[in-house]
């Protein structure tokens, strides 16, 4: 359930750390670097690096890498569990009650920026929805398809099904299963300003921009080495569990293209063709909303081979002191 996180008083965390981009852009290699200069620990901000069984898939830190500093919130959920951006953030609560974050600086890195936003801006409260309610529309999802139930949300609250895409069936389910519960759409539920988490006046936000050409190389080189650390078993094992496709875990890149080649339905050369075209398109998703929907407030840095420049001088200049 989406319980509310707007009691939690404003900007708990003090001189965060943010790093985003787009996968492959190296950085996770940044956050690590800061992270030892400063005494810092990392939070993971990727919706997929927090799944378990999926360590190479999701491109996880190695083992090497998560003994450097602590790292949090990474491989924690398993892949049956739709976790949600509200769950991410009362994790991140969790930590912070917990008194794992004391004492060290945190660097919150990845790719999902709605979990950045959420970190600056807050989410709404959102409704209790009862198990039988999510679990009877999760089923309706599974027998009727995700166009048939938006075109009953787009009856029901075209508000807020002319924002989602018919193809979007877990999006659907939640605005279904929130108007039940609550009798109220989810948009009125969204427009209540929540309370960010991150103190922005003392927080440094950085966002990596980095060069097309480069990028399409890492991401081609990173999936072959996905292939030599076992991207496949790690297919089979999620496989076996037997999941429903539609749970965000079996959508990683990675999994359907895999699963196709195992079962014959296409050859290996083509599914990792797939996978590496379905990872760059991904990356330029990625990008594109984090330049549209970040603004002056986050510094760009442009990776050159394998470093990092940002467009101010500045940034050069002292992005790894201590005083980051």
């Amino acid at each position: 359930m989406e319980e509310s996180v707007r009691d939690e008083g404003r900007g708990r965390l003090k001189n965060a750390i943010l790093i985003a981009g787009p996968t492959a852009s190296g950085k996770s290699a940044m956050a690590l670097d800061i992270a030892e200069r400063v005494g810092g620990a990392i939070v993971n901000t990727d919706s997929m690096q927090g799944y378990s069984v999926l360590d190479v898939l999701s491109a996880r830190p190695s083992e090497v890498e998560l003994k450097r500093v602590p790292h949090h919130l990474y491989g924690h959920v398993h892949p049956s569990t739709p976790y949600s951006t509200g769950a991410w953030l009362r994790d991140v609560m969790r930590l912070i009650d917990s008194g794992a974050l004391a004492g060290r600086r945190p660097v919150f890195v990845g790719g999902t920026g709605l979990y950045f936003r959420a970190l600056l801006q807050g989410l709404s409260e959102m409704p209790e929805i009862p198990q039988n309610v999510r679990d009877r529309w999760r089923y309706e999802l599974m027998e009727q398809g995700p166009q048939r139930l938006h075109r009953l949300l787009m009856r029901e609250d075209p508000a807020t099904a002319s924002g989602l895409r018919p193809s979007d069936g877990q999006r659907i389910v939640r605005a279904l299963e929130v108007l039940e519960s609550s009798g109220k759409p989810l948009r009125e539920w969204q427009a209540v300003e929540g309370q960010p988490l991150v103190d922005h006046g003392s927080a440094r936000l950085f966002v990596i921009e980095p060069d097309r050409a480069e990028l399409v190389r890492r991401i081609d080189e990173r999936f072959d080495r996905m292939l030599e650390r076992g991207a496949r078993e790690e297919v089979a094992k999620l496989t076996k569990l037997g999941l429903d496709p539609a749970l965000p875990a079996v959508k990683a890149i990675g999994v359907r293209e895999l699963s196709a080649a195992a079962t014959g339905e296409i050859s290996e050369q083509e599914a990792i063709l797939r996978a590496k075209i379905a990872t760059r398109q991904y990356a330029k998703r990625q990008s594109t909303w984090f330049r549209n929907q970040f603004g002056p407030e986050w510094q760009r840095i442009q990776a050159v081979n394998g470093g990092f420049e940002g467009k101010d001088p500045d940034i050069c200049r002292h992005l790894w002191l201590p005083d980051v």
